[in-house]
């Protein structure tokens, strides 16, 4: 697919004291330009430099927002496992991985 039918993005950046950044734009060129020049006062404006680690398009700005706030919720070791493309990472972090999830229960023979 082309990047040019994406009309927004959703991209991780690292921060200066390590901590990852989530957001979307509709301009993924200058989004981490600002971020970096600190044209906003924000999460990552006293964590400068920051660098654009991971970054994704959408079709749709809802696309994009819904994807964000999936995102925001995950752990940084998921947040990694999506960075450096590690889908088998990925999904085993995404499992459940409380006592109730039907995973962890013994399986009775009736």
């Amino acid at each position: 697919m082309s990047t040019n039918l994406y009309t927004s993005w959703v991209y991780i950046l690292k921060c200066s004291d390590n901590s990852y950044y989530t957001g979307k734009s509709q301009d993924l060129e200058a989004r981490p330009v600002q971020h970096q020049q600190g044209t906003y006062k924000g999460y990552t404006y006293n964590r400068r430099p920051v660098i654009l680690m991971w970054s994704a398009g959408f079709l749709t700005y809802k696309e994009a927002i819904m994807c964000e706030r999936q995102i925001k919720g995950w752990s940084r070791a998921k947040k990694e496992a999506l960075i450096s493309a590690d889908i088998n990472l990925l999904r085993e972090l995404a499992a459940c991985r409380n006592k109730s999830h039907f995973s962890h229960k013994k399986q009775t023979v009736n």
